[in-house]
Formats: C-alpha cells, structure tokens, sequence
C-alpha cells in the first residue's frame, strides 16, 4: 500500500488509464461506477449509475461481479467467501472487518442526510452502493486484517475498523476528484494502530487499578 500510495502520488498518470499500456491494448474503457457520480452535481447517485448507457451499473451486478473494475474488486460475493475463509483459519480479525462495514453504513447514513443541503452527488450514494463499489470490500478483507499492520487489541481493533470505514466515505464524499478512498483511508489507520492500541492498554490498565484500588 505505501509504494503503491507513493507511485499514485508520483506519477498519477502512469499508474491509471491508457498510459499504463507500452503498446494498444484490445480492449474498452469507460467510467468507474466510483467515477460516474462524482462527476456530476446535484444529482442523485443512484438513478445517475442505474442511467448510464455503457454499463449496467446496477447493484446487483456489482454485488456479483459483471461490471469492468480492477482485478479482485468487482465480485463481492467472491470477496466476502474470501473473508469467510480469513476468519474461519482466524488469519484475518472478525472485528476489523465488522467495524470497516459498520463504519462505512454509518457514515453514509450521515452523509445521505446531509446530500438535501448540498449539490455534492456523491453524498447521496446510499451505503450498501458504498460496500459493492470501488476497492473498499476487497481493501478491508485483504489489506486491513493485515496482522503486521492493524491494531492488535479487541477493541483497538473495532475503532480501527471502523475509522477505515469512515475515513472511506468521507474521501469519497468530500473530495469528488478523487472518488476511491479506500487505499488512503487503509494507509492512514496503519498509522494510528499503534496509537489505538495504546491507549486501549492504558485505559485497560486504569479500569484494573480503579477495580483494585475499592
């Protein structure tokens, strides 16, 4: 994730879209479902992405996978099997990816009931469109269950699964130029885990000495 947030820094414009290819690639492009309300305004999400003629950006389609994206983000359902099988050998935290989801749905929740009082579309995305869109679901499964990485306390762990889940939409939302902020939001949190896991030590401690203190 740091070298891929220093190349994207960088060299923006060689780690994405046509420059990427030495020779012509056999293909097509087009807008990200990210993509395609952040570049409108006062508009309303949902009905922009289920309007667009180039792709079928419907939520279901997205949930199983048959929309263009990049590899190991577009099938939600292959994700999540992933995750099941992560927490099953306990290799990946539970709690980290419960807290990113419930992150995520509750500040897009927020964000919904703030999109009346702004021209920003992407505020009104709904947060289940949130969990099947972009690299957020595969970011949470794969990258932030890194045990090297995230917080290493239960309850460190919560905060900072669902600090991921709220750092996401807020990028998302408030910087439309940008529309994916799963990487970041990732980045960000692997930074402040030592930070989380301290200070939950430290309370525990306290809540220990107060308990044999009576």
């Amino acid at each position: 994730l740091v070298t891929r947030a220093f190349l994207f820094f960088a060299y923006p414009g060689n780690i994405s879209g046509d420059e990427v290819w030495v020779k012509a690639v056999d293909g097509f492009s087009g807008a990200t479902p990210l993509a395609v309300p952040a570049a409108q305004t006062g508009a309303d999400a949902v009905t922009l992405l289920s309007g667009f003629q180039q792709f079928d950006y419907s939520w279901l389609n997205m949930f199983i996978g048959w929309i263009p994206g990049s590899v190991g983000e577009t099938s939600a359902i292959a994700i999540l099997i992933g995750a099941a099988i992560l927490i099953y050998t306990k290799i990946g935290s539970w709690r980290i990816i419960a807290g990113s989801i419930i992150g995520l749905v509750v500040t897009a929740i927020v964000t919904n009931l703030l999109a009346g009082n702004s021209t920003n579309t992407m505020l009104t995305l709904p947060a289940h469109y949130h969990l099947v869109m972009g690299g957020f679901l595969f970011g949470t499964v794969f990258m932030a269950t890194d045990p090297v990485s995230a917080a290493y306390t239960n309850r460190g762990r919560w905060i900072y699964g669902f600090m991921i889940g709220f750092l996401t939409v807020i990028i998302r939302s408030m910087n439309p130029a940008y529309p994916e902020g799963t990487m970041l939001a990732i980045l960000l949190m692997n930074a402040f885990a030592p930070l989380i896991d301290y200070f939950v030590v430290k309370g525990n401690i306290k809540k220990r000495m107060a308990r044999y203190a009576k």
